[in-house]
């Protein structure tokens, strides 16, 4: 999947000047971004976090399509799509969200919508070319979804540093 995703950037990148865009290895779908967390609340997180996966079972999920926010026509965030899995990611998500409000986090605002994130506009403008490309049905892959991470970014000039700060896992055979 991360092979035919990076080959797709590839082909938007001409159209696309100035997008900060995801390196391979960085491709994921955030549930939920919580930003700046201090080290004592670590725990209590991954406390609600485990609470709010128990139970959900594995999932597959299919990476479709491409897009944009706001919109295609001016966009901020270019993205993939998720086909197949949305419906148990918008579950899961709400899920998180609860767990993670009952610690004072606030809930999100808009509605949950699966996505791989691909680039980032630096200064959105309108651009008919990319707006076009957009249009793909393409299919980049299925994956199961086996396990949620607490992942801590670290950003610098040269794009993000991941590193995973705790895993739960799903459910087999739910």
């Amino acid at each position: 999947m991360r092979a035919r995703l990076a080959a797709a950037v590839e082909r938007l990148r001409p159209l696309a000047p100035g997008v900060g865009w995801v390196t391979r290895d960085n491709v994921h779908l955030t549930v939920k971004f919580l930003g700046g967390v201090e080290s004592p609340r670590l725990a209590a997180i991954e406390s609600a976090l485990t609470t709010a996966t128990a139970g959900h079972g594995v999932f597959e999920l299919s990476v479709q399509g491409l897009g944009a926010f706001p919109t295609r026509m001016r966009p901020r965030v270019l993205w993939a799509g998720v086909a197949e899995g949305a419906a148990e990611l918008t579950a899961l998500a709400s899920r998180i969200d609860d767990a993670l409000h009952a610690l004072g986090i606030p809930r999100e605002t808009r509605p949950f919508a699966a996505h791989v994130t691909l680039g980032r506009v630096r200064e959105p403008r309108a651009n008919p070319r990319l707006a076009g490309a957009l249009d793909s049905t393409e299919t980049f892959g299925r994956q199961p979804v086996t396990r949620i991470s607490l992942m801590r970014s670290d950003l610098s000039p040269r794009g993000a540093r991941y590193t995973e700060l705790a895993g739960m896992g799903l459910r087999m055979g739910a």
